[in-house]
């Protein structure tokens, strides 16, 4: 059995890594030219209920644990006058540990062997050629055939349409991403804001949040609940005019918040949010399956990448597991794989572990019942 996964990201690496610590053969071909092709985002909380799980399935968390930000779990909640509401400190027993999201998929990359990832290999098609086999068709001109294919390819994947006409729609959210450099020399006020951890400042139609992240950089989510032609009628070009739009939308809230907005070191980038159907399926189709944003992919909720990789893992000890029985590995997967993706997140439970049973803001809670999370 060998085992072709589109896609670089957390769920396809974890798919490889898990099956090559099984012996299972596998290779992963990817759209972008090299590991360091564009950032990769922001920091990444990693739960002990399901991400970490994938990391152990992997045989990686000793260098898991090399990755962890010590202390980035502490957490405050503010009001838009920069009232404190909670200030959680970090005491090192939380399940929720943060890292970066590059240095973890650095961390995957790693432990694989040479070749097994084939970057600058972006799919332009795919097609069934009968018996389960599978051919996917480069930009290049290049192909490849295959008897196992995993699109692992994200939001706008090309494998799915073997699986399913379901296409992603806009959620009715949006961040808004910026960075502050240097932040407790050059913006100390917005770094007392944040503190040593995470910052949320919920509102309704929106709110601010921030992590501390390696090297005293502060990364600012401007979150709002806003239409595609609200955010399109904005030039993210100009970035002055673009930080300007967004920031008015905070227009009395407390300076020091604002200013993990205005004091931006970046350009704003505009990040919608989209969904796919709620319960999305499709009926076994022999020698293709999805992992991750491909398969499940919803708006954020702080499981996106810790599902991801359940996923990769799961299908790597499924196909491990019977090596002679893909099929029935396949629809393993997919049958817990799909229970998984329709349970909804456990409100209660997020709120208690990341503040504790009695320390939650009224205002946090109202927040949670207005958008379902």
């Amino acid at each position: 059995m060998h085992v072709t996964i589109i896609g670089a990201g957390l769920g396809g690496l974890t798919l490889a890594c898990v099956l090559h610590v099984n012996g299972v053969a596998a290779t992963v071909f990817e759209a972008e030219g090299s590991a360091m092709a564009r950032a990769q985002g922001g920091m990444l909380d990693i739960h002990d209920y399901n991400g970490q799980h994938a990391v152990a399935a992997a045989g990686l968390m000793d260098e898991f644990r090399g990755l962890v930000l010590e202390g980035r779990q502490a957490l405050r909640v503010l009001d838009r006058d920069g009232t404190v509401l909670v200030d959680k400190a970090d005491d090192g027993t939380g399940g929720r540990p943060e890292v970066q999201r590059g240095e973890l998929r650095q961390m995957l990359l790693d432990s694989l062997p040479d070749g097994a990832v084939r970057w600058g290999h972006k799919v332009d098609g795919v097609r069934a050629l009968g018996d389960g086999r599978h051919e996917v068709i480069f930009a290049d001109g290049g192909t490849v055939e295959t008897d196992l294919l995993v699109g692992a390819d994200g939001a706008w994947s090309r494998v799915r349409s073997l699986l399913s006409n379901a296409t992603p729609e806009y959620a009715g959210t949006s961040f808004v991403e910026i960075y502050l450099f240097d932040a407790d020399t050059r913006h100390p006020a917005a770094a007392k804001a944040v503190g040593g951890g995470s910052l949320m400042v919920p509102d309704g139609a929106g709110g601010i949040s921030a992590h501390r992240e390696r090297g005293d950089t502060l990364h600012t989510y401007v979150v709002l609940d806003r239409p595609l032609d609200w955010f399109t009628a904005i030039d993210f070009t100009d970035v002055a005019t673009a930080t300007a739009r967004v920031a008015a939308e905070f227009d009395g809230w407390a300076p020091e918040l604002t200013a993990l907005i205005t004091d931006a070191d970046t350009a704003p980038v505009w990040r919608p949010h989209y969904a796919l159907p709620t319960g999305h399926r499709w009926p076994r189709v022999p020698g293709v399956t999805l992992v991750g944003d491909a398969a499940h992919l919803g708006a954020p909720d702080g499981e996106g990448a810790n599902l991801a990789m359940l996923d990769g893992a799961d299908l790597g000890t499924a196909l491990a597991a019977q090596p002679d029985d893909v099929e029935g590995a396949l629809a393993e997967y997919e049958r817990v794989m799909f229970d998984r993706a329709e349970t909804p997140v456990d409100r209660d439970a997020v709120i208690a572990s990341l503040f504790g049973e009695d320390e939650v803001p009224q205002v946090l809670l109202d927040m949670f019942d207005e958008h379902g999370r």
